[in-house]
């Protein structure tokens, strides 16, 4: 359905690709209001740019018209009905509006008010008060209610319900850690739009954990003394410079956005390579994080997250503080996302821009020439934000190197999550960190979108294994190897996994641009491999995050192609996204292409990790290799 309401439009974007701004938000709850959308019920779980065509942007000249249009999902809080929308708000028009069938597609994503909605269901839930009370717990004041997204939970009474799932933990006082202690074996399924509790799971009580699990200075004192002062210091400014959203260092230039589903964003990355500004990736993001957990226990068997599709991961962004989560002379740009009732609000310092200096690039000494020296320090550019999902808090990095490599790191942190055993049993699928009290065992499994654009847009993919040679007469003395490139030809073969025995990493290439060599110009996306999803196939996991069962997926570019679980992960029994866009019958060879990299790691909690958890890394590095005929840092100063 389209509807042709004309209102005030709002001021234009000097960029189709720049962030949204609290006037378009504005302008698009506006606009969908006189066209009689939006009522006192209505919530807005996703506000998010309708971003142009890559050829749009690509062509786009400063001082060029700008449209914008902006993708609307709207909740009804008292009916569960759900839609979609495209308003234009150049023109100030509705361009389209559907219904979502939400059993089929998916439910929007968990607003902020649902938190507190089922919070004070179930603890005005008889059934969950008796079973609180079964556990010795008559005053729940400080119980926590943690909401969770159901996963594909569904009631053949109640189709298309807006549920969700909730787990409960105790404090010791309103400042107290309630990962410390979990109420296990019970399990509320809350209706939150009838907002009642529709199912009572209780496997039976266990002794709740008694021990707290402060980590603050002043629980773990005494401090240490002698540590003594680190300063970075740049008194002539950073090297980087930042006009609007558009960032430039070392060559390098790209626009930084930030969305309320993913979070950080980076458009058009270009190389300026002598009088050449040559791309590299169209666009960059976190597509989508899983977290998965090994529990087989009936009340915690289904307990697996999508961060980005199911609780917005933009939206539970840190406003970041100088000196504690950036250090350096830092530069800062603010978020403005669309809350619960799609105005605007502005997040302070969402984005954290800073140079690191990174060791050494290279050096040789030249034993034939005096043993003289030539050396030169590497520094990187670090974009980055951090968001709080629960209990777990992560880092996100990119990295930009003055070689020509972009890295890609993920720093996860936190508080593990926990249920209780009894003290000293243990189990064979979590960690006992404290008595009684178990971590799962679980992954984490992050799903990085990279729009390539290696000088140009028509790339091909190659799978390189590095292979050893049988000793005969091409190899005499069974020393050689070689390394071996296949073209991931058609969509039917895009999801491929790891190697480390075979040194496997894909490289992408430009058939259409080669290098002095005659070779044609590439970027080599080298994995730090771990397991792929461990759930068995099948499995509501393995339906729901089918891209975790590769390290990568390459896929035809398409548009409407955003996110490897589809777009509404929310309440979805799987089979959106990936699983949808790898049938076979689409070339991939020289044509525009969209990689997926999965990786993460799979976590055995430590006892070294409670009461926080100190920081597990990992990632990713993009390397151009032959993109340039030389080393292009030889014009740095010694």
């Amino acid at each position: 359905m389209v509807s042709c309401c004309h209102t005030e439009s709002a001021p234009a974007a000097p960029h189709p690709l720049d962030p949204l701004s609290a006037d378009e938000i504005s302008a698009a709850r506006r606009i969908l209001t006189e066209a009689g959308k939006v009522a006192e019920c209505t919530r807005f779980p996703l506000v998010l740019l309708d971003e142009p065509d890559r050829h749009v942007a690509v062509t786009h000249r400063d001082g060029d018209p700008v449209v914008r249009r902006l993708r609307v999902t709207l909740l009804n809080s008292e009916t569960g009905v759900s839609a979609e929308a495209l308003v234009d708000v150049t023109a100030g028009v509705v361009i389209s509006y559907r219904d979502l069938d939400v059993t089929a597609e998916g439910q929007p994503p968990v607003t902020f008010e649902e938190y507190e909605i089922v919070d004070a269901v179930c603890k005005a839930d008889p059934d969950w008060r008796k079973a609180m009370a079964a556990r010795g717990v008559t005053d729940t004041e400080l119980a926590i209610v943690g909401p969770l997204c159901a996963g594909d939970l569904s009631f053949d009474d109640r189709p298309g319900a807006r549920l969700m799932r909730a787990l409960t933990a105790l404090r010791c006082s309103v400042d107290d850690s309630c990962y410390a202690h979990p109420v296990a074996g019970l399990v509320a399924d809350v209706d939150v739009i009838e907002r009642r509790v529709v199912r009572l799971i209780d496997t039976g009580a266990v002794p709740i954990p008694a021990e707290c699990g402060r980590y603050e200075a002043e629980f773990n004192g005494p401090v240490r003394t002698d540590l003594r002062p680190l300063e970075i210091s740049q008194p002539e400014g950073p090297s980087f410079e930042l006009v609007g959203n558009l960032l430039t260092w070392q060559n390098w230039s790209f626009r930084a956005d930030f969305n309320g589903r993913e979070g950080l964003v980076l458009h058009r990355i270009t190389y300026r390579d002598g009088d050449r500004e040559r791309p590299v990736l169209h666009r960059a993001s976190l597509g989508e994080m899983a977290v998965t957990y090994a529990d087989p226990d009936e009340a915690r068997n289904w307990v697996a997250f999508l961060d980005a599709g199911e609780y917005s991961l933009g939206r539970n962004a840190n406003a970041l503080k100088l000196g504690c989560d950036c250090l350096g002379e830092i530069r800062y740009l603010d978020a403005v996302l669309a809350d619960d009732l799609g105005k605007p609000e502005t997040l302070p310092n969402a984005i954290c821009i800073h140079e690191e200096d990174y060791g050494l690039l290279w050096k040789h000494t030249d034993i034939f020439n005096d043993m003289k020296a030539e050396s030169r320090r590497s520094r990187r550019l670090v974009i980055s934000y951090i968001a709080t999902i629960a209990h777990y808090t992560y880092g996100f990095y990119w990295y930009f190197y003055q070689d020509g490599t972009i890295g890609f790191e993920a720093k996860a942190t936190g508080v593990v999550q926990t249920t209780a055993v009894q003290p000293g049993e243990g189990s064979p699928h979590g960690t006992e960190v404290a008595p009684g009290l178990l971590a799962p065992y679980h992954q984490h499994l992050f799903s990085v979108r990279l729009d390539v654009a290696v000088d140009g847009s028509n790339n091909t993919v190659e799978e390189v294994d590095v292979l050893s040679i049988p000793t005969g007469p091409d190899n005499p003395n069974g020393n050689a190897f070689t390394a071996c490139a296949t073209p991931i030809a058609d969509s039917a073969d895009g999801g491929r996994l790891a190697d480390p025995s075979l040194g496997r990493r894909w490289r992408i290439t430009n058939p259409g641009s080669l290098n002095r060599m005659g070779q044609p110009v590439a970027y080599t996306l080298t994995p730090q491999p771990g397991p792929v999803l461990l759930a068995q196939p099948g499995s509501a996991v393995a339906n729901r995050i089918a891209y975790g069962t590769k390290h990568l997926w390459v896929t035809r570019h398409r548009p409407e192609r955003r996110y490897p679980a589809g777009d509404y992960p929310n309440q979805n029994p799987g089979g959106a996204g990936i699983p949808e866009w790898t049938v076979a019958g689409e070339s991939l060879e020289n044509t525009e292409l969209t990689l997926w990299h999965t990786f993460g790691p799979t976590h055995l909690p430590r006892l070294e990790e409670w009461p926080v958890m100190p920081v597990d890394h990992s990632g990713f590095t993009l390397k151009p290799t032959g993109f340039f005929d030389r080393n292009p840092t030889l014009d740095l100063p010694s």
